[in-house]
């Protein structure tokens, strides 16, 4: 991910009515990821790393907002069940309205 996507990501959610400060901090933590790894697709991701990064710190609040931002379309999701295996996102340049 470049600076340039990450600016345009960023005033993508700016501007939506939907989001609030759960969905921000879980954007925040991922687009952090995304960016850190030079990449907005397969980006490697951990449950307990997007918690610690996003302050969030019970698992109902980090499922319930993830899945939210997965039904808004700002992110698609590959969970991998190996425990050796990082599951994988993808933020997606256009969210669903």
């Amino acid at each position: 991910m470049t600076a340039t996507e990450l600016t345009h990501y960023i005033s993508l959610i700016e501007r939506d009515r939907r989001l609030n400060a759960w969905h921000f901090s879980l954007l925040t933590a991922i687009l952090f990821l995304a960016l850190k790894q030079g990449r907005a697709e397969a980006i490697k991701v951990s449950r307990s790393r997007i918690m610690r990064l996003a302050h969030i710190t019970t698992v109902p609040t980090y499922h319930k907002y993830f899945k939210s931002l997965q039904q808004m379309g700002y992110i698609v999701y590959r969970p991998s069940y190996h425990p050796a295996v990082r599951s994988e996102l993808d933020v997606k340049k256009q969210p669903l309205r």
